[in-house]
């Protein structure tokens, strides 16, 4: 169950992730497109955005995960020196939560004794019970940074890949409907995990992706008139 919790969140992250680098680049490379006809501008603009946009993700999971894991150890630290010093009253708390929970008061004491027996156990018995955490998968910031860098990346290439094969109006269609089917895709997959209408889903970031890809191409196209 726990690995396919997990599975599951690492999967959702890297889905939302994917879509992160899908909006932010195509909005990037339609504004640019709408401002500027050089190819060579728009691919430098675009893998500007795709590496300060993964490195950006990247660290801000880094950091966010860092100080979630440091916390979560500061609170299995705590319960360590409880069990330490007063071994009897954490026995008791296990035992009323076990009781809380439909157990006999006389199982719930005789189950949280012999839980407690052992000291190893004992601190992941009441690390999991009684703070909800798994000590043995707090999360890896690194693994979160790498994870973020690479889904958001994936989604700021779509957009971009037409440019390196190609250029003017044919590379800028191609982006397009590259970025308009895969949001669609993204849109779908994001629904399908949160339960909700896999066609509605997608549509929902086809028109709001999409929509700010047009609007960043209007707003570049008055920007290059202007210029």
């Amino acid at each position: 169950m726990a690995a396919g919790l997990t599975f599951g969140g690492n999967l959702r992250a890297a889905i939302f992730g994917i879509s992160d680098g899908l909006v932010a680049n195509t909005s990037l490379i339609m504004g640019v497109s709408g401002a500027l006809s050089d190819a060579r501008t728009i691919l430098i603009a675009g893998t500007a955005g795709l590496l300060s946009g993964a490195l950006s993700m990247a660290a801000g999971e880094y950091v966010s995960m860092r100080s979630q894991r440091e916390l979560f150890e500061a609170q299995i630290a705590r319960q360590r020196r409880e069990l330490e010093t007063r071994p009897q009253q954490e026995i008791d708390d296990l035992a009323r939560l076990y009781h809380r929970r439909g157990l006999p008061l006389e199982t719930a004491c005789k189950v949280s004794k012999a839980l407690s027996a052992d000291v190893k156990s004992a601190l992941e018995t009441h690390v999991r019970e009684e703070l909800g955490l798994n000590p043995e998968d707090l999360g890896s910031p690194i693994g979160a940074a790498v994870s973020s860098f690479v889904s958001f990346a994936i989604g700021a290439s779509v957009p971009l890949v037409p440019f390196l094969l190609g250029t003017g109006t044919r590379a800028f269609a191609i982006s397009a409907l590259l970025a308009a089917i895969a949001l669609f895709l993204v849109g779908v997959a994001s629904s399908r995990l949160t339960g909700q209408a896999l066609v509605r889903g997608g549509l929902r970031l086809l028109i709001v992706g999409g929509g700010a890809g047009v609007i960043a191409y209007l707003i570049g196209r008055l920007m290059g008139v202007t210029v």
